[in-house]
């Protein structure tokens, strides 16, 4: 046997039984620091137990050592059909007080529940105030299942925020393969893995196998380009939201008007068209001074022209009621003006 092949052999092996690992693949040398917060959500959860911890969520996906030094936090543990705008304010203010303080950070990671997840990202878009990338991941299996796709929207989601590209685009949702913008991205599907579309615009990107790539970039205001700063707030205006339907009754609005709400989102038909009640009720809140967002119940397709022209209302135009209700959330901080408010919403 050649000396030197036998020499080599015995060091390997005695490195194996001293516990010395080898790299797993080319990429062994990291891209850099990740902070991954997790909330909750499917993807933390089992058809039996309790949901699993942030750490042994990260724990499990031994490939992620391959692309970033990765950090994990728990911020919190709910299912996100709990989440409530002061768990966005907290979520937020931790985002933004690591990006702060950690120069080195790449990015971060936020794991959520799907039930929310939009609400979520569009806040999280409107009020991060860094251009490094927050992509916000979850699956639609639970841990226990099989096939679950948390592993691999997590190895995903970390992956986009070491990219490069990923810097100023705003906060991203990425599951499937996928990258979505925060304010496009709808969840279209109960159950399917691939449900989080962008149906109007498309897509941004893909985290394939091999890259991650970039399409196209959004141009309304997010992150470091937004105005909206919410580091001094502990509470969020209140705002609800109605939908119209064939034969409404507007005192329904006079129930909500007594809630005194800072804003509302009324749901209307395609294109901004209200019910004869629909009507009646925007001219009520208009009356009690609360402002009114329409938005269209219809996914596709913006709110043009002027529908009820004489009507108090905003136009969300191609916003949808749930994302609506985040803007003006947002708007009001700034504005009570019918006007300004229009503004911001042509805006965003």
């Amino acid at each position: 046997m050649n000396p030197l092949r036998h020499s080599a052999t015995a060091l390997a092996l005695l490195l194996a039984l001293a516990g010395v690992a080898r790299p797993v693949c080319a990429q062994a040398t990291t891209q850099g620091d990740v902070l991954v917060l997790t909330t909750g959500g499917t993807i933390a959860s089992r058809a039996t137990g309790p949901m699993t911890d942030g750490a042994s969520l990260v724990r499990g996906i031994p490939a992620l050592a391959t692309v970033a030094s990765v950090r994990v936090d728990e911020v919190f543990r709910v299912p996100s059909s709990q989440m409530t705008p002061p768990d966005w304010l907290r979520l937020v203010k931790r985002i933004n007080a690591e990006l702060a303080s950690a120069p080195r950070l790449r990015g971060v990671v936020v794991t959520h529940g799907t039930d929310t997840m939009e609400e979520t990202a569009f806040f999280l878009n409107l009020t991060v105030r860094d251009a490094r990338p927050v992509v916000v991941v979850g699956s639609m299996r639970g841990g226990d299942e099989v096939s679950a796709d948390g592993p691999a929207n997590i190895l995903n989601g970390v992956r986009v925020a070491v990219s490069e590209s990923a810097k100023g685009q705003g906060v991203l949702v990425v599951l499937n393969e996928d990258i979505s913008a925060a304010r496009d991205v709808w969840k279209t599907d109960n159950r399917r893995v691939d449900t989080f579309r962008s149906p109007e615009r498309g897509f941004l990107g893909a985290a394939d196998p091999d890259s991650v790539v970039f399409f196209r970039r959004t141009v309304q205001p997010h992150t470091t380009t937004s105005e909206f700063d919410v580091t001094r707030l502990e509470t969020l205006p209140a705002v609800e939201i109605l939908t119209d339907y064939a034969g409404f009754d507007s005192t329904v609005m006079r129930a909500a008007i007594e809630r005194r709400p800072r804003g509302i989102v009324f749901t209307s038909f395609a294109g901004g068209r209200l019910s004869g009640g629909g009507q009646a009720a925007v001219r009520m809140a208009g009356a009690a001074g609360i402002p009114v967002v329409v938005a269209s119940r219809v996914p596709g397709g913006r709110i043009v022209g002027a529908p009820h022209s004489g009507l108090p209302r905003i136009l969300a135009r191609d916003l949808p009621p749930h994302k609506a209700r985040v803007l003006l959330m947002l708007a009001l901080t700034r504005t009570t003006d019918r006007a300004g408010l229009q503004q911001i919403f042509d805006r965003y």
